[in-house]
């Protein structure tokens, strides 16, 4: 039986990426340039898991049609185990476009999954589950995220969770998890506070995952473990070319490095740079994903 180091389940797409002089509205404007590469939060954190050296496999669903093919022949070439993927007949595969800022690199994304079924919970593999070391969620496939969330939290893996987006399943996953980082506005509307950092403690306080926090953009991020509470601002990089992405590589950052140190800040400052080089590439997949070397050699030159 195969043994992966990181397991990623939810949502995977083919994602059309235009950048642009600026992001047009009720007008027209010609593209800078055009790729076609795969996307979705979890594809993004697991794809980079592999860049970082782990053993990686994705557990989700695409159609038998074209956009599915390329999406697990991405996987393939990212060195992405794709045995755990469901491919439904006759279903069509998740798309994403996203309009990228040329100046800013800030993006637009609009996506779809329209006539795919999502994951049903007798559609994961416990056993492949159980000896993972992490399980990375992103809300998506509901059913199964929940039900793999509970075999491994029973098998004592970490559950990861990248609470971006309040969808369905949302209530049942947010005590499964160990890694509980939302994005601000996630954890904003869960508490119905003001302050994010009052929200973390809340949102910890509820839950008692190992590590609450909140990512916030250019602003950075904060962590919370029921001790400490660290604050740390985002690094900055010369030229930022698309922030598709950024958030995905930042939760798998800082569980890549919490399963190696249980240090909140460590975890954050090599999550911070994972995120800060994938800046200034297209996309949230490698090349623009880095490597471990990649990551080390930032850091060192920031210290």
């Amino acid at each position: 039986m195969k043994q992966f180091d990181y397991v990623g389940l939810g949502f995977c797409s083919n994602d059309h990426l235009a950048v642009l002089p600026f992001i047009p509205m009720d007008t027209k404007v010609r593209m800078l340039s055009h790729a076609i590469l795969g996307g979705g939060p979890a594809g993004n954190s697991t794809a980079a898991a592999a860049t970082l050296g782990l053993s990686a496999a994705f557990v989700g669903t695409v159609g038998d049609d074209a956009d599915g093919r390329m999406i697990l022949d991405d996987f393939a070439r990212q060195h992405v185990d794709t045995s755990m993927v469901k491919v439904r007949p006759g279903a069509t595969s998740a798309i994403a476009y996203l309009w990228i800022e040329e100046k800013t690199g800030n993006r637009s994304c609009a996506w779809t999954r329209e006539g795919l079924d999502e994951l049903t919970a007798d559609e994961i593999d416990p056993e492949t589950i159980a000896r993972a070391k992490v399980l990375h969620l992103d809300g998506h496939n509901a059913a199964g995220a929940i039900a793999a969330a509970k075999v491994a939290r029973e098998a004592g893996v970490l559950v990861n969770y990248d609470a971006g987006t309040h969808r369905d399943g949302t209530a049942e996953l947010l005590p499964l998890a160990d890694l509980l980082i939302c994005s601000e506005e996630f954890i904003l509307k869960l508490t119905g506070l003001t302050d994010a950092e009052d929200a973390v403690r809340q949102v910890w306080a509820k839950y008692r995952p190992q590590v609450c926090g909140a990512t916030m953009g250019v602003r950075g991020s904060m962590t919370f473990d029921g001790k400490d509470f660290v604050k740390l601002p985002a690094f900055k990089v010369e030229k930022v070319v698309d922030t598709t992405g950024c958030g995905d590589l930042f939760h798998t950052g800082f569980a890549v490095r919490w399963i190696e140190t249980h240090d909140m800040l460590e975890s954050m400052r090599f999550a911070s740079a994972v995120s800060a080089i994938k800046c200034r590439g297209l996309s949230g997949r490698p090349p623009s994903a880095p490597t471990r070397a990649e990551v080390e050699a930032f850091l060192e030159g920031e210290r």
